[in-house]
């Protein structure tokens, strides 16, 4: 049983790695944006009270987001373990979520930050606004949603330092390589 978290600054290609790495652990890759696209979608009461933060642009509130994680690993796919994508975002999530894993004697294994050069995850951000014609991903639009994540990250970041199952991985250079460093990682964290 496996069970991971994978957070990193927009643009460090956190989802795609979140993809493989859970494939290759045979566990969900559980992304809360997905899980809120499909609570809305579905008109779930959880989706019907994300939806009124996320019409506004507003962060999910930590009670709804973390409903909505709880109920989705109760689901049997995520009985042989998971990797959170987007989840914890704040300390009383991460308090949440080690509740809600106390509670089935779970304790969560690691915890992977993907860690990217500023200069590269903003070049890299102004590269796919040109591909998928983002004309509101502006270089300084990237620079506020980078300090936004480092201001909304830190602490969570610290709680699992604190741990000890935070892993840094360095999330430069081509995809197959970084995958290949954060597997590694893990194993030997799972090892260890």
């Amino acid at each position: 049983m496996t069970r991971l978290i994978i957070m990193g600054p927009p643009g460090s290609g956190k989802g795609t790695q979140a993809e493989h790495i859970a494939h290759h652990f045979a566990i969900p890759a559980i992304s809360t944006g997905d899980l809120f696209r499909a609570h809305v979608r579905d008109k779930t009461t959880l989706g019907a009270e994300a939806g009124k933060y996320m019409d506004h642009g507003e962060f999910v509130p930590d009670g709804i987001t973390t409903a909505m994680v709880s109920q989705r690993l109760e689901e049997p796919d995520a009985g042989a373990g998971f990797l959170l994508d987007g989840f914890p975002r704040t300390v009383a999530q991460v308090d949440a979520l080690e509740d809600l894993l106390s509670a089935k004697q779970q304790p969560l294994d690691a915890v992977l930050a993907l860690s990217v050069d500023d200069d590269e995850l903003v070049a890299r951000m102004l590269r796919r606004a040109q591909e998928q014609g983002r004309s509101d991903d502006t270089e300084s639009v990237i620079q506020r949603r980078l300090e936004l994540y480092r201001d909304e990250t830190a602490a969570v970041v610290s709680a699992y330092s604190k741990r000890g199952i935070l892993l840094i991985v360095d999330g430069s250079g081509d995809r197959e390589q970084i995958t290949a460093k954060a597997i590694a990682a893990v194993e030997s964290a799972l090892t260890g």
